[in-house]
């Protein structure tokens, strides 16, 4: 099979560029925070940086967001016309960033082949969401990328490579590679640095990967029987994946007459991550549940999902808060691989039949001061495991949407890299 993902031909500011002041966080962190935002934009002030080519989320609803994308297509342009790319063709960059916790998340960046991606739930392709896709939030996000020249990624997938053969062995050669970057991320980032990757190693990541992909071992390793491979699942981005995605599909449509296979569009800019990377931590999101009758909707918790007090071992259990009362129960009647999942396809049923909002809590101690008001009730769930990832995508097809949260705000990846999505005349 293809491994699907590839060499890219990759664009770097030139050595004259303040790489500080060039990097910042992906565009749909700290979308409560404009101090953050606004922060962000004293610390650059009129020196070139990705925040200049990108739309963080925040803005998206305000009344001047059709100029900031114009502005966006603009700067693209301006940067290009003054040459201050670098551009590395045919290339993968191996990252090292330590974290705000000072843990080391190593990486490779390289670009993923859209044909072998499909959000859509119940997809087999080799490159799968983990989670739902809104697809109503494609479209604001698909009117930047129309008309840009440049990708800017902050991509991250996740292989699972729990025999670390993929992306370690390039950290061990590092001494003999060319660093291509190194500097500190602003709002406590941390610092990353960015090696190319050598000829030679590019063969050994490409058999690498085959050998991760090969259908039989992938089916041995899961305990499944002639099943398609998952071999690369999203851990953040998947939106910007989606839209990427979407707007390739809407150039082969534009263009039926036209081979689209060798068009930049075809392929986006990702960063892939190993699952069993140390850095890596996979955090609960908990639900509260407003404005119901509590004690129906936890009646009907009971008898849909056979709860009982006892462990029950079917493995699944959470803890509700209701009027002061914490209280762990067990599920007896599983309706998803994952605990959040079944209790998720009760919450959801029951909102829309009865009325009431579901909001998604990071961190027990808050969830449970929220759950104190009226006609509240929270639910705290255990984190889940970095073993169930896979699993749980290849059987459910999607984890449900805020599963888990991976990491903090300030470890997201900063946009660096990019490449043209256009052809060159």
């Amino acid at each position: 099979m293809s491994t699907a993902f590839k060499p890219a031909d990759i664009l770097l500011p030139n050595g004259k560029t303040d790489m500080f002041a060039w990097s910042v966080v992906a565009c749909d962190q700290y979308t409560s925070e404009p101090e953050y935002w606004k922060d962000v934009e004293r610390t650059v002030g009129d020196k070139a940086s990705t925040l200049n080519m990108i739309l963080p989320e925040i803005y998206l609803s305000d009344s001047d967001v059709e100029e900031r994308i114009q502005n966006i297509h603009k700067t693209m342009d301006k940067y290009l016309s003054l040459n201050i790319f670098n551009e590395y063709r045919n290339s993968y960059i191996y990252t090292e960033r330590i974290q705000s916790n000072g843990i080391l998340r190593q990486g490779l960046v390289g670009m993923i082949d859209l044909e072998e991606y499909d959000y859509s739930k119940g997809s087999t392709s080799p490159v799968r969401a983990t989670e739902a896709t809104v697809v109503e939030r494609i479209p604001p996000r698909i009117k930047v990328r129309r008309g840009a020249k440049l990708e800017l990624p902050h991509i991250m997938i996740l292989i699972d490579d729990e025999n670390k053969t993929v992306i370690e062995p390039i950290g061990e050669k590092v001494g003999s590679m060319e660093k291509l970057y190194d500097f500190s991320l602003m709002k406590n980032g941390g610092s990353i640095k960015g090696y190319l990757v050598q000829d030679g190693q590019k063969d050994m990541i490409d058999r690498a990967l085959t050998a991760l992909g090969d259908k039989k071992a992938f089916n041995e390793k899961y305990g499944l029987s002639n099943a398609p491979v998952l071999l690369y699942a999203m851990g953040d981005g998947n939106h910007s994946l989606a839209t990427a995605k979407a707007y390739y599909e809407e150039l082969k449509a534009s263009n039926p007459d036209k081979d689209m296979s060798l068009h930049p569009a075809r392929y986006a800019l990702v960063e892939i991550v190993n699952l069993h990377s140390a850095a890596l931590q996979f955090e609960a999101i908990h639900r509260i549940v407003t404005d119901v009758d509590c004690d129906d909707l936890l009646a009907n918790l009971k008898s849909v999902l056979l709860l009982t007090e006892t462990d029950s071992g079917s493995g699944q259990a959470f803890t509700y808060v209701f009027k002061g009362v914490k209280k762990k129960v067990f599920i007896n009647n599983k309706l998803s691989n994952l605990t959040v999942g079944s209790l998720q396809a009760v919450l959801d049923d029951y909102i829309k039949e009865n009325g009431g909002k579901v909001d998604y809590i990071h961190g027990a101690d808050v969830l449970e001061k929220l759950a104190q008001a009226d006609n509240s009730i929270g639910f705290i769930l255990p984190d889940m495991l970095k073993s169930e990832l896979f699993p749980t995508v290849i059987k459910d097809g999607a984890l449900p949407r805020k599963t888990f949260s991976m990491g903090h705000a300030e470890d997201k990846r900063f946009y660096i890299e990019c490449r043209k999505i256009i052809m060159d005349n």
